[in-house]
């Protein structure tokens, strides 16, 4: 049996109601107890602000002496503590129903209303254990409120954890532009589109859109389109029945099931097959998926936040991308703009990582000097971001105290014993396209890898990437695989 005491404030200005609210809950001396009475609502507010936390339920008449009554002082008291419950007592209600008097009371944020006996009743104020059991339940009611939000306090913890974690770092007047456009992705509930090029951090963005919209509770679903193989796109992000095909020993949720009432992120979503895109289409368009082996379509809400390093305009011209889907997706549009373009933020996203990192591997941060700045300002970063990052880690390694200029050019310069000077490229006077580069640079470096090793799945796991997409990336750029797989 709980033996805790619920503590009560009494706001009554009669004494001849004092004494019968006091006769009414005697007999449950055990279970409660008015620790202190006030006759008016100044003296109310101010008990309750030295006192907060330490009442559970406030009894109070809704006509009192003084200016501050009623729905008023009601509001001014839960303005003070949240979660304290108030059940007002009153004799307006007398041979009365009024629903009006009732919503007023329950919108200004009590908890229930009882109407006082008559006058010439002198024991009770009110039936007893009536009183007695919305006194227990508004007591209930406080501490369901107290958990949820202690609960809401510790996930809205993790989530500014998560937001700290994946800052988007800059002062120049594009990062304030993606700063402000996000912001606004983040009030709406439209689909987004993100554009830029790998390493920009388009990840960063859609984690900041859906933890700062009305769906941050919810679930947030990344998913790399590039990373599943084509054959079971849609059984990942539709999911199947059981025995719906050879394999299927039991029912599988989708992403999109995974994320209802959340966010999916799609990344590298050109990388979708036309089947898939059309079944996403469908998703986007009537909140309906395809599952594998159902006859019936199931109902989703999800947000769909979509990036592409790829020009998907150009895909759509090339029809390697629907025209419809495309459009179903950009209707919030953001750019991710490359490093090249801001290198003003070069110096504060070097001292970032510089602080995440060392505190990280336990050393002291290091002093860099302007000289080191101006080398990293003056570098190209085709890898962006990601690059950089890398590079900082790297410094962080090999120097101690202070990065001085020589340091910066030899962390910036490629290996001579390291894997990525075994490709080695001339292209004569021609400039390639980027994809054509990537293309060639994929090609030379995975044949290269590939030598170095003895099974695609050890190559893979050199590489840092998955089996299955490593395996389709080489099919798609015509490498054989190892010798006996």
């Amino acid at each position: 049996m709980n033996t805790t005491l619920i503590n009560l404030l009494l706001i009554e200005d009669e004494s001849y109601d004092v004494d019968r609210i006091e006769r009414t809950l005697a007999p449950f001396s055990d279970q409660l107890r008015i620790e202190k009475v006030v006759a008016d609502g100044q003296s109310a507010i101010e008990e309750v602000s030295q006192h907060k936390g330490e009442y559970d339920v406030i009894i109070m008449d809704y006509q009192i002496v003084g200016a501050l009554t009623g729905e008023k002082l009601i509001r001014k008291i839960k303005s003070i503590d949240i979660f304290v419950q108030i059940i007002v007592v009153t004799k307006m209600t007398i041979n009365v129903t009024d629903l009006e008097f009732a919503n007023r009371l329950i919108n200004a944020g009590a908890t229930w209303y009882c109407t006082k006996y008559p006058g010439d009743i002198r024991d009770y104020i009110y039936q007893p254990t009536d009183l007695l059991l919305s006194i227990l339940n508004a007591n209930e009611k406080r501490l369901l409120r107290i958990k949820e939000s202690e609960a809401s306090s510790r996930l809205n913890q993790s989530i500014d954890k998560v937001l700290e974690e994946k800052r988007i770092i800059g002062g120049s007047s594009l990062v304030k532009k993606l700063l402000s456009q996000i912001e606004k992705a983040a009030q709406s509930d439209a689909t987004v589109l993100i554009s830029g090029a790998s390493g920009t951090g388009k990840e960063h963005v859609a984690t900041h859109i859906h933890y700062l919209s009305k769906r941050k509770y919810e679930s947030f679903v990344t998913v790399n389109a590039g990373s599943i193989p084509q054959e079971l796109t849609e059984s990942e992000l539709f999911g199947f029945t059981k025995g719906s095909f050879t394999g299927a020993v039991n029912t599988k949720k989708g992403l999109f099931e995974v994320a209802h009432n959340g966010t999916i992120f799609l990344d590298e979503i050109s990388e979708l097959s036309m089947a898939s895109q059309v079944k996403l289409l469908r998703v986007l368009q009537d909140g309906e998926l395809d599952k594998i082996g159902r006859t019936d379509r199931v109902r989703v809400n999800v947000r769909v936040i979509a990036a592409s390093n790829v020009d998907l305009e150009k895909a759509v011209r090339e029809r390697k991308f629907r025209e419809d889907l495309f459009y179903r997706l950009n209707v919030i549009y953001i750019y991710v703009p490359t490093l090249r373009e801001r290198m003003e933020d070069i110096q504060c996203l070097v001292e970032y990582f510089l602080e995440k990192f060392s505190a990280q591997m336990s050393v002291e941060k290091p002093r860099i000097d302007s000289g080191s700045i101006e080398v990293l300002k003056s570098y190209d970063w085709p890898g962006n971001i990601r690059q950089l990052q890398n590079v900082v880690q790297r410094l962080l390694i090999s120097c101690a105290g202070e990065i001085r200029k020589e340091d910066v050019l030899n962390a910036l310069r490629p290996s001579k014993t390291g894997s990525v000077s075994g490709p080695e490229f001339w292209f004569g006077e021609d400039i390639l396209q980027w994809h054509e580069m990537e293309d060639i640079f994929r090609s030379r470096y995975f044949s290269f890898v590939k030598e170095k090793t003895t099974s695609e799945a050890e190559a893979a796991r050199k590489l840092g990437i998955d089996p299955s997409n490593f395996y389709r990336m080489c099919g798609r750029l015509g490498i054989k695989n190892h010798r006996g797989d």
